[in-house]
């Protein structure tokens, strides 16, 4: 179920509490007849996604229009008429944004039933691409607002993307979140819903699509999957609404990462492959290189050695042709060692240390951000151990935990607590004091 955050945002704009809301839905049953004896939890229910029965949501609808003096309707609040569900091509863009700025308003309210929603699978998952990819498109995004969009609009979009992407590598999603989220909800969102033409309106998609695919990369960070996926999906209708396929195949790559993490690698195979289709020329070699190495890593998972050292070739072949200077802002990320340690990682897989190894040790003699460093040492440790090296794991790891402090970040800890139960079963006193280290680091909450 999807949460319902367009019924949770009307709710506090009309300044009505769940168990208000119960409370006037019994009183206004009972004037037509209806016995209801709904309570608190029963709203709570429906912000979750579940949909009220009967007559309920017209009921909702009479008493929100009452209290807020303008019409509500079933589209207003999340509850369209059960059989009539649009996908998201469907829906027109104004109501997807409506739709979207909800979702920010829940998540920096911190709307237990947003920010703990569980991952889509299945069809759900697969959906929003399969839109992003397929027509029709947006043949006009021009929209009259009240406040007029400008290039300083857009340029200080760009900037804050930038600014937030920095804020994340060097202090970590769990401290990055709520800052982007505060920005989406009081910058990016009255620019969507000002008033701009079909060329503005384009490059405003896209700057704002780059601020919510940081935002989703931040809560995943922060271990909140269901909502990163959310913002992730955003992110691709919003690259959808710019014309800019590369933007979308970049947004790609990160529901393959995240597939990935939660092994649904015949998932993560198929995005990727949809990316790299469906961007065509757009798409640049440093993004390319990254999705044949998340491929590469997949098929390794799912014990295709063809499958795997094809796709490294490719990812290797992509990596020589990467030229900083002409790709976007956002493939940033994509810095040299990167495919040297996801190729490490798919090797390691398929059993074969040796090459892991070398991988390993040029991604490792690459210069990059703390962040990269700390997972391109956890995989060199991981490699080391298992070759019985265990004096030069103990030093890399200890190198490892000095980068990660003062990174608040789910998924970094997730690396140092892999590398300690590593090291925990060498049990050799270099390996127990890098096991300390890590405790030590690991030891602060976020």
């Amino acid at each position: 179920m999807e949460p319902n955050t367009l019924l949770d945002a009307i709710l506090d704009e009309a300044g009505i509490s769940h168990a208000g809301l119960a409370a006037r839905i019994n009183h206004l049953g009972r004037r037509r007849g209806l016995a209801l004896r709904y309570e608190h939890t029963a709203v709570a229910r429906w912000l979750k996604g579940q949909r009220p029965r009967g007559q309920v949501p017209d009921l909702i609808c009479e008493i929100l229009g009452e209290r807020l003096h303008r019409a509500v309707g079933l589209d207003d609040i999340g509850l369209s008429r059960p059989g009539l569900g649009r996908t998201t091509s469907d829906t027109p863009l104004s109501g997807f944004v409506e739709r979207a700025t909800a979702l920010w308003r829940s998540d920096e309210q911190q709307r237990a039933h947003v920010v703990d929603a569980p991952a889509l699978t299945g069809t759900s998952a697969v959906i929003p691409v399969w839109e992003w990819e397929n027509p029709p498109e947006d043949s006009d995004v021009s929209r009259d607002g009240v406040a007029r969009v400008g290039m300083a609009d857009i340029e200080m979009l760009r900037a804050a993307r930038t600014h937030y992407e920095h804020l994340y590598r060097k202090a970590g999603g769990v401290a990055t979140r709520t800052r982007i989220v505060g920005f989406l909800n009081t910058e990016a969102a009255p620019l969507l819903r000002g008033s701009y033409s079909d060329a503005t309106g384009r490059q405003l998609h896209r700057a704002t699509g780059g601020l919510v695919a940081v935002a989703g990369i931040c809560a995943y960070d922060s271990d909140a999957l269901g909502l990163a996926q959310r913002y992730f999906h955003q992110a691709l209708r919003l690259a959808k609404a710019s014309g800019d396929r590369g933007l979308g195949a970049y947004i790609i790559a990160l529901l393959v990462n995240q597939s990935l993490f939660v092994r649904e690698y015949r998932q993560a195979v198929a995005f990727a492959e949809a990316a790299l289709r469906a961007a065509g020329p757009q798409i640049t070699s440093a993004l390319a290189a990254d999705l044949y190495a998340m491929q590469a890593k997949s098929y390794a998972r799912l014990g295709d050695g063809t499958g795997a050292l094809a796709c490294i070739r490719r990812a290797e072949a992509a990596a020589e042709r990467i030229r900083p200077g002409l790709e976007p802002a956002e493939t940033g990320y994509v810095q040299p060692g990167l495919v040297n340690v996801q190729v490490a990682e798919a090797l390691l897989s398929l059993g074969d240390l040796r090459a892991a190894r070398e991988q390993a040790d040029a991604a490792v003699d690459t210069p990059a951000h703390d962040r990269g460093r700390v997972h391109r040492l956890a995989m060199l440790t991981h490699i080391e151990l298992r070759q019985g090296d265990a004096d030069r794991a103990a030093a890399n790891a200890a190198q490892m935990t000095e980068r990660a402090r003062g990174v608040e970040s789910q998924r970094l800890r997730d690396r140092l607590r892999a590398v300690r139960e590593h090291l925990a079963e060498t049990g050799s006193s270099a390996t127990d004091a890098a096991a300390d280290l890590i405790d030590e680091v690991l030891r602060v909450p976020l």
